[in-house]
């Protein structure tokens, strides 16, 4: 019997989708606890960061059902889009590849331009912080 469509079947989509997008390690990690290898003590902020901003991005995609699909869809996206702006402003504090952080910050642009456009779609506010969404 399939799951009936709906925003929890959509999360369960997204979780999916990430789930298959992690490296195996990191799924092995969560079945089995192998021995982790060591971080190096100059990598342990940026690590720490980075779960700090997935756990809470996977937090925050957990909605209640509204009734109204937007609506869901704008609340479980934007945590999602924040997750990519946190991890990215990680790679900015701690990255050194210049093209990588050239990336980051394309990121940061892109993901609140998207935060914004949702939210206007719907009609909630935007904060002054985020830049204007593109016209397309």
């Amino acid at each position: 019997m399939l799951p009936r469509p709906g925003p929890g079947t959509a999360v369960l989509g997204a979780r999916l989708l990430i789930a298959l997008s992690l490296p195996s390690h990191v799924l092995a990690h969560e079945a089995h606890q192998p021995a982790q290898p060591a971080v190096a003590a100059d990598e342990a902020p940026f690590w720490k960061e980075n779960e700090a901003a997935m756990t809470r991005m996977m937090n925050d995609m957990e909605i209640k059902p509204t009734g109204d699909v937007d609506r869901d869809f704008v609340a479980m996206m934007s945590p999602h889009h924040q997750g990519a702006i946190d991890m990215a402003i990680s790679e900015l504090r701690y990255g050194k590849n210049e093209q990588l952080r050239r990336i980051a910050q394309e990121i940061i642009v892109d993901q609140m331009q998207e935060i914004a456009a949702m939210k206007l779609a719907i009609g909630q506010p935007v904060t002054d912080a985020a830049p204007a969404p593109t016209q397309q």
